[in-house]
């Protein structure tokens, strides 16, 4: 029963987590949510456990039409960043600052970028694309991130600012033109780059966030010095490029490893 700690472990931290918000926002939204997204994720884990090809796939199918379809389009919560800004100017803490703060702040802390590999809605489509590997070296544009960041955050302030009514109504098509424009963006450079998670590693504002937290995630993939032939099997199947035969935290595109362990499946000598 070892093995099965980890889901075991993880379902017990977000049913800790919902029961609390429950509680204490007399909310049974919070249980639900939360629930769910701990039974999803555990799930994930012990079909990977039990060496299921698509067990990532069905974590980034469960939780990411939740979040899109449920949350997004039926509950009219703006999940995108934009929505983060607006109900933090307001002070409002709804799903989207808390998801905010749970999934992409202080989440990272313990789970790295596992955020973008088993619940990002947007990552959940291009991953259908067939550039699964990287088909061409890395391009130094990943500072496009940092302005799609920028102009998130002055959208929501000049609307405040200039005081616009009904903002609520107007994050919700921001929502939904967000999410289209996210769409053809990332498939559009997936197929000039020949690269699944362009959108990912140049464009997506996310990031600003979990880059520099995910330096210091306490879940990471380590090798095993004593069993790495060197055969370089893990590099070429990653699909942000990250180098998992080095334990460094400085490593190659070491706050890009998304969690997931195509490495790990991949390694002919269970180094990892």
């Amino acid at each position: 029963m070892k093995k099965y700690a980890l889901p075991l472990l993880l379902l017990a931290v977000f049913e800790a987590v919902a029961v609390t918000l429950w509680l204490t926002k007399n909310n049974i939204f919070y249980l639900f949510n939360f629930s769910y997204i701990g039974i999803s994720l555990s799930l994930g884990i012990f079909l990977f456990i039990k060496k299921y090809k698509h067990a990532r796939r069905i974590v980034q199918l469960l939780v990411g039409l939740y979040m899109l379809v449920y949350l997004g389009l039926i509950c009219r919560e703006n999940m995108q960043i934009e929505g983060f800004w607006y109900y933090l100017f307001t002070g409002v803490f709804e799903a989207a600052t808390i998801h905010y703060a749970v999934a992409k702040i202080f989440g990272p802390l313990l789970f790295g970028r596992g955020w973008c590999g088993y619940a990002c809605w947007t990552a959940m489509v291009l991953d259908f694309l067939p550039y699964k590997v990287p088909q061409q070296p890395r391009k130094k544009i990943g500072w496009l991130r940092y302005l799609t960041f920028a102009v998130s955050l002055i959208f929501v302030a000049a609307l405040f600012l200039a005081k616009v009514g009904n903002i609520e109504r107007i994050m919700f098509w921001a929502f939904l033109g967000g999410n289209v424009l996210y769409y053809a963006v990332g498939i559009a450079l997936a197929f000039a780059f020949k690269d699944n998670r362009a959108f990912c590693k140049y464009i997506c504002p996310i990031t600003v966030f979990l880059k520099p937290m995910s330096y210091f995630s306490l879940f990471r993939v380590k090798c095993d010095k004593s069993k790495c032939i060197n055969c370089g099997k893990c590099k070429r199947v990653c699909p942000m490029e990250v180098d998992v035969t080095d334990n460094s935290r400085k490593r190659a595109n070491a706050t890009e490893c998304i969690l997931c362990m195509e490495c790990v499946k991949n390694c002919p000598k269970d180094a990892l």
